[in-house]
């Protein structure tokens, strides 16, 4: 990484969140849905991802997947954009500017939870009207009163009511989300990416299609990352839904709180609600992710370790 090229990871991660929300949004809205419905003591409950997914494409189509994915395009773009640009600053920090290290945890950890934390705070707003946004469609528990118009009309009327820390509600229980699962997603991608290029280096094949196998280690490396990270934090993601799409400010908006509830009523299970259509969006949108950001730092000139 050359010490002029520290904005390029912020455009490499930009372009990376773009193509994220593309690839992942539709499985983001089945698993809020599910993790709003089937989680609350009454209302319509989903059998499961695939009876969500049909429900939403019968009643509202194509379109009603991507309910919500206004915010999230700008909130993923640069949350993408400033954690891929902390990221590797603060890793480069860390290592005092050897390109040559192998994968460290030292190093790896805290720069993922530094830039975790960091970017928390510019996502939960973004989180939380895309929230009540996906939870307004099919099968919607959401009184009619209650309703947003869209997107800006959703931010306009949560400052409204509850002023402006009303859009970072739930704003522990993000901080604790993208912290610890960051930190678990580069330390898999990390750890991954250099032992299968290191396999894979002196091999005939490697070196006749470079940029193939470039792409398929981005696939492998970015897609168990992404596995790895939601396997982790699926549970503070469920509590941080219900804490953002309830209305009542009596709710309690402890993450621990809020899943100990949950436990008592439907177990580890009920903690881990939405998984199916997690772990399915997890591999592609983080593959597609790493595949954008490694593709685009080639085409900015970035050297990577």
């Amino acid at each position: 990484m050359g010490e002029n090229s520290s904005y390029k990871h912020y455009v490499a991660g930009l372009l990376s969140g773009v193509s994220t929300v593309i690839v992942g949004h539709p499985f983001d809205t089945v698993k809020v849905k599910l993790q709003k419905h089937n989680t609350e003591a009454n209302g319509f409950k989903y059998r499961g991802g695939f009876h969500c997914t049909t429900r939403i494409l019968k009643t509202e189509g194509v379109r009603g997947l991507y309910r919500g994915a206004t915010p999230s395009f700008v909130g993923m773009a640069i949350e993408s954009s400033l954690v891929f640009g902390i990221y590797s600053q603060t890793k480069q920090a860390l290592q005092g500017g050897d390109l040559n290290k192998k994968p460290e945890l030292h190093i790896i950890i805290p720069s993922a939870a530094f830039a975790g934390s960091i970017i928390s705070f510019v996502l939960c707003p973004s989180e939380l009207v895309k929230c009540r946004m996906q939870i307004q469609g099919t099968d919607s528990v959401v009184p009619a009163y209650r309703k947003y118009s869209g997107p800006l009309n959703c931010a306009i009327e949560t400052v409204k009511t509850q002023g402006v820390k009303g859009l970072f509600r739930g704003g522990v229980a993000t901080l604790l989300r993208e912290s610890i699962g960051n930190a678990v997603f580069f330390t898999t991608y990390e750890y991954l990416r250099h032992s299968l290029h290191l396999q894979l280096k002196d091999s005939s094949f490697h070196h006749k299609n470079k940029n193939l196998v470039d792409v398929g280690i981005g696939i492998v490396s970015g897609g168990l990352g992404g596995i790895a990270y939601w396997s982790a934090v699926l549970p503070m993601d469920v509590a941080k839904t219900i804490i953002q799409t309830n209305p009542y400010k009596n709710l309690s908006r402890n993450p621990y709180k809020i899943l100990k509830s949950i436990y008592r009523r439907s177990g580890i299970r009920g903690c881990y609600t939405g998984l199916a259509p997690t772990v399915l969006r997890a591999f592609p949108a983080n593959a597609a992710a790493i595949v954008t950001y490694e593709a685009a730092s080639k085409l900015l000139g970035i050297v990577r370790d």
